[in-house]
């Protein structure tokens, strides 16, 4: 980057004409990085800022919303394990990998994937009933759920783990040995039982010839309108010289405007007529804070008097911004996701869109499935950028030239060890 466009905040806002309160806001948005100077002053990229101002007031026209797809196919092929409905599967298949294997429990999303990919070899059923002997893959890859563990008496080693699914995920590591396998889930599993539910992961992985680092990457920065953090870990079999590479993150966001620009229609929820007639008042952006205070009191109810922000009650999308994380239900009262300038959910299209699924994927089952289905979803530019960045590490070539310490650092906490992130990061090249 070059240091002439970089400035602190007062410069920046001076720089293009707003206020520092303007850039602050944008920061805590996600809208916008700052990082630290060796003072501790916020500083700012002014290209990026410019680029931001611009989209806001409507004088870009540039639409930095795609579908990424690799030109080019390689030779690595991939397990894929809880596959979902293929937001992981289809970006590393555009990314350039070819599947061996995806596995999936939910009917609904097995015949999305069989309907878009009917090439794939998908199998329905329970994981823990797969046989892996035999098989082989450059990759295993599995957004497993997190399940506590149970600590008392036990070492968690690897046979510890039996009856969670990353047990399973483990047992087809241990069967396919894989050069490389990533697991991906929420950030929480960071701080999960203080910890150590991590910690024992990392332990098992170590336990079976594997070297371990992870990450948190913002959906926001990898092209994907919408602000949502996935815990990415990675593991290397011991026997490879190979560094841990994570995707660098852009130096912009994608709109909503931008996602849903001509997105085709498609069905969705409704709102009950007393909902839509409160959700009517609340402006782009704005949340239940919005209303008359009559009215906050009446929609809210007993959560009025609780703590918390509640910013997710009541809640209309910008325009202007990255969507919010999408969950399961658009009209969850808790997460609420309604459209920004339409008095409705958000439709299933604009999920698919805001998920960077291309608009011909077909998801099949009820309404209330296919939400589940896409909120649930990896988004698939996210994981093309993982793609890319495992497709290099397994080249050899480590293009990467940002080097950043190690992410992971093992501390003791209550006689045990844990690990947690730090700002600082070893042995791992970013890649954009």
């Amino acid at each position: 980057m070059d240091n002439s466009t970089i400035a602190n905040v007062s410069q920046a806002a001076k720089s293009i004409g707003v206020s520092v309160d303007t850039i602050r806001r944008w920061e805590k948005k996600g809208l916008i990085k700052g990082s630290r100077s060796s003072l501790n002053y916020r500083l700012f990229n002014i290209d990026e800022l410019k680029r931001l101002h611009k989209k806001i007031n409507g004088k870009s026209a540039k639409s930095n919303y795609k579908i990424l797809v690799s030109d080019k196919k390689t030779k690595y092929t991939s397990i894929e394990l809880f596959a979902g409905c293929g937001g992981t599967a289809l970006g590393l298949e555009n990314a350039g990998f070819e599947h061996v294997l995806l596995n999936e429990f939910d009917k609904n999303a097995v015949a999305t994937l069989k309907k878009n990919r009917p090439n794939w070899n998908i199998i329905e059923g329970d994981v823990r009933k797969l046989d892996f002997d035999g098989l082989e893959a450059d990759v295993v890859q599995g957004g497993f759920p997190c399940q506590a563990f149970s600590y008392a008496g036990k070492k968690m080693g690897f046979e510890d783990a039996r009856g969670t699914l990353f047990f399973e995920f483990a047992r087809c590591i241990k069967a396919v040995k894989p050069k490389i396998a990533v697991a991906e889930n929420v950030r929480g599993l960071l701080t999960h039982e203080d910890g150590r539910t991590l910690a024992s992961m990392v332990e098992i992985l170590e336990e079976l010839g594997y070297k371990v680092s992870y990450k948190i990457l913002k959906a926001q920065y990898f092209d994907v309108p919408q602000k949502r953090e996935r815990l990415i870990i990675l593991a290397v079999r011991n026997d490879l010289d190979m560094p841990f590479i994570f995707p660098q993150e852009k130096d912009y966001t994608v709109s909503l405007k931008e996602a849903l620009k001509d997105c085709p229609p498609s069905i969705g929820q409704k709102y009950p007529e007393k909902k839509h007639e409160i959700l009517k008042l609340i402006p782009p952006g704005g949340y239940w804070r919005d209303l008359p205070e009559k009215l906050q009191r009446e929609y809210m109810g007993a959560s009025y008097f609780q703590g918390g922000g509640k910013t997710g009650m009541a809640r209309r999308l910008s325009w202007d911004e990255p969507s919010l994380t999408l969950t399961c239900s658009p009209a969850q009262k808790q997460t609420e996701r309604c459209h920004p300038e339409e008095t409705r959910p958000l439709n299933v299209n604009e999920y698919a869109r805001i998920q960077t699924f291309p608009d011909n994927w077909e998801f099949v089952g009820s309404t209330a499935s296919q939400y589940k289905q896409i909120g649930n979803a990896v988004p698939v530019n996210l994981a093309y950028h993982i793609g890319k960045c495992l497709i290099e590490m397994l080249d050899g070539e480590f293009l990467g030239k940002n080097l950043v310490k190690n992410p992971r650092s093992r501390i003791k906490q209550n006689g045990r060890h844990i690990y947690e992130e730090k700002k600082e990061l070893d042995n791992v090249r970013t890649f954009s």
